[in-house]
């Protein structure tokens, strides 16, 4: 013969109430967390956003820093070319102006000239 205990209805039903109640504890518990988790979501969208943002703008001042590089490298080296027809045409007119003043009397020859130059030094 087995012996069963009897519980009442009342304790069921009172049982029955602990556990939804704990449910419902438990899944508010959740909504709470996930509600969290989302505004964090949402945050990190926003800081990535803003991360990209900056890096769009930082990319654009680096191409228009090389822009300007490119600029003025050409410009350099355009007055580096200027500078050397210069200085040519400056010796060419030194050599003229040598000439001039040798046929003159004025110098020895240019040639006559470096030599007593480096005779002396």
């Amino acid at each position: 013969m087995a012996l069963t205990t009897a519980v009442p209805a009342r304790d069921l039903r009172a049982l029955g109430k602990v556990a939804v109640a704990e449910e419902g504890e438990a899944a508010e518990r959740m909504r709470v967390r996930n509600k969290q988790l989302e505004e964090e979501l949402l945050q990190s969208r926003e800081r990535e956003e803003a991360a990209r943002r900056e890096l769009d703008r930082t990319r654009e001042r680096l191409r228009v820093a090389e822009e300007a590089e490119e600029r003025l490298c050409s410009q350099l080296g355009d007055l580096e070319a200027e500078a050397v027809g210069q200085a040519r045409a400056y010796l060419l007119q030194i050599q003229s102006l040598m000439e001039q003043l040798s046929r003159y009397g004025q110098i020895p020859p240019l040639h006559v000239a470096a030599g007593v130059l480096s005779a002396r030094s």
